[in-house]
């Protein structure tokens, strides 16, 4: 028999799956709260559950809290995590502390299946999506578990490919019943799906970026192939007349290389695609993956851009690299699976 995996689950959820059982909504929250935050995996420490109701889970159903099966850690204090499903997909998780904010990036899919040149995760292939409780244990599964404040959908797989579950750990990691985190510090990040983006800006009130690496049709649907279906200007357009709630952020993730796209050129077309928009510029390094002779523009490089943008009235910073000796680095997961 196929035991019911509780973490991806609400409360009102658990309650439809085993209300026959004599749980109560009651209880049901009380299941989600020792999942989500007190992160029990193990139903016998679970408190506020009659025992009858925990013995029957215990034979019926499974936390889905796992600990990750391997880990790498960075000289910058950054840890890479490798999870393992019970079904052999692997997948990667970064956990990237900095003082008071300590962020865990998350894989959405084992793979990518966007065949972006630059990206590991796309030479590892695409092996499958992950389930919102898969996704969700990338959370509450490690060992730093309860110093998180941040989580990026950064990680393995494109988010809009897998929206339904992404939508829901969205939802998990924000909500009463779950995490309880602040909408404004999850973000999801998209090489660019137009229905996607869409449903995911009405559905959620997450922080959305889309990754622009050129801001010309031509160079861009080289870079990222799906710009060929989902042009990002149009994507942009869309961006730019929709109505943001109050501190919810739309950014563009800039990865900058070397004569590649950090020309004057391409720094006045991005000023010209968002130009009077409350969209935000992210400047990234570039991380070349193995046999790429390509390199990153130099940090004077974009701080110029990030000169030329504020002045234009553009919001937009420089992040810096974290893991990257680990290739734990944007762009990088998968390359060395711990």
């Amino acid at each position: 028999m196929t035991k019911r995996v509780l973490c991806g689950l609400s409360a009102n959820e658990i309650l439809e799956y085993f209300g026959s059982e004599g749980c109560t909504l009651k209880q049901s929250s009380n299941i989600t709260t020792n999942l989500y935050k007190k992160r029990i995996a193990d139903f016998k420490d679970m408190i506020g559950i009659p025992k009858v109701l925990r013995e029957y889970l215990k034979i019926n159903a499974i936390t889905g809290i796992t600990p990750p099966v391997a880990s790498h850690v960075s000289s910058d204090g950054t840890i890479k995590y490798l999870f393992r499903t019970d079904t052999n997909k692997e997948f990667e998780t970064v956990y990237i502390p900095d003082g008071k904010r300590n962020t865990v990036c998350v894989s959405t899919q084992s793979g990518c299946r966007m065949g972006c040149p630059f990206c590991a995760t796309a030479r590892y292939g695409f092996k499958g999506n992950l389930t919102a409780g898969e996704i969700v244990n990338q959370v509450i599964g490690i060992p730093d578990t309860h110093k998180v404040t941040h989580v990026v959908f950064m990680g393995m797989g494109e988010p809009m490919d897998n929206l339904d579950n992404v939508l829901k750990a969205c939802e998990i990691l924000t909500s009463e019943y779950g995490l309880s985190i602040s909408p404004r510090n999850v973000t999801v990040s998209t090489v660019g799906i137009t229905p996607g983006i869409v449903r995911f800006m009405e559905s959620s009130s997450c922080n959305l970026t889309v990754s622009l690496h050129s801001p010309f049709f031509d160079e861009r649907k080289v870079i990222i192939p799906a710009e060929r279906k989902y042009p990002v200007e149009e994507i942009i357009h869309i961006l730019k007349n929709y109505p943001l709630r109050k501190n919810r952020r739309v950014s563009l993730a800039y990865v900058m290389i070397k004569g590649l796209n950090d020309t004057d050129l391409h720094l006045e077309a991005i000023k010209n695609l968002i130009i009077g928009s409350k969209i935000r510029v992210n400047l990234l390094p570039y991380h070349n993956v193995p046999d790429d002779n390509r390199i990153s523009a130099s940090l004077g490089r974009m701080n110029y851009f990030k000169h030329k943008l504020i002045i234009s009235g553009i919001s937009a910073s420089v992040r810096k690299s974290r893991g990257a000796d680990i290739y734990a680095a944007c762009g990088l997961l998968a390359t060395d699976l711990c």
